[in-house]
């Protein structure tokens, strides 16, 4: 019994970081008031939740660990953007260390824009390079979005500053490269490369609509982030295609 007041403990547990809470666990496990109990199987439940993510990151490094015998820099590739009407598509390519510790990398769709953006800083911070590449609504009608996404891809490996010796992509395999590539399906959520390569390509995306919406305000840019919702459709055929539309993209609208 620690003469504490539950509500004190309560406000203590809120304040406490996950990987912080065994602290709190030795302190509180003997105090056999109902309250205090609760709050121990909250924490408990956090130390789970903890655990299983862990093993899921430790899951997620498999394809890193099964060539890292073999290729010193390995480099995971992802991009977002292929399917909007309006905006560019963009690529992230990320070489991690070989003791990444950052938890919660998933594909980039699962994650809420909080945690993206979280996971945004960390990756940046940790990684030993991340490179990112994009190619303009105009050069995607021009050589239309698979060729576009192959060239924004190129271009983000070439901003690396380290050479990469081995591409995980999210299946696909990116012409006019030299160095070996492993096409991996949904690897956006089974890589911690590519997850966090999508991360990437993901926030630097939604950063340029949110700053194209301020220009064009009337197209909503920051709420559908270009994808093709009524709401959009609807101002396309208001107001007309802007200049960050597909021209390709939209002429069933207009």
């Amino acid at each position: 019994m620690t003469g504490k007041k539950i509500k004190e403990i309560q406000e203590e547990l809120k304040a406490t970081k996950t990987e912080d809470l065994q602290a709190f666990l030795d302190a509180y496990v003997s105090d056999e008031r109902p309250g205090v109990q609760k709050l121990v199987v909250q924490a408990n439940k956090r130390v789970e939740k903890l655990r299983a993510e862990i093993a899921r990151m430790e899951n997620l490094k498999f394809f890193e660990r099964k060539y890292g015998d073999v290729f010193h820099v390995i480099c995971g590739i992802d991009e977002a953007g292929r399917g909007p009407l309006a905006g560019p598509v963009v690529a992230g390519a990320v070489v991690f260390p070989a003791d990444t510790d950052i938890i919660g990398i998933n594909d980039s769709k699962k994650l809420s824009e909080k945690k993206r953006e979280e996971l945004y800083d960390l990756i940046m911070e940790k990684a030993i390079s991340v490179g990112i590449g994009m190619a303009s609504p105009q050069r995607i009608d021009e050589i239309n979005i698979l060729q576009a996404t192959y060239e924004a891809m190129r271009e983000a490996i070439s901003k690396l500053s380290v050479s990469p010796d081995l591409l995980l992509n999210d299946a696909v395999t990116i012409p006019e490269l030299s160095m070996k590539q492993v096409a991996i399906v949904k690897g956006d959520a089974k890589s911690v490369s590519i997850g966090a390569a999508s991360i990437i390509a993901k926030v630097t995306r939604d950063r340029l609509m949110y700053e194209y919406d301020k220009v064009m305000p009337e197209y909503g840019f920051a709420k559908h982030k270009g994808y093709g919702t009524k709401e959009h459709i609807e101002a396309i055929k208001k107001y007309g295609p802007s200049p960050i539309h597909r021209a390709t993209f939209i002429k069933n609208f207009i």
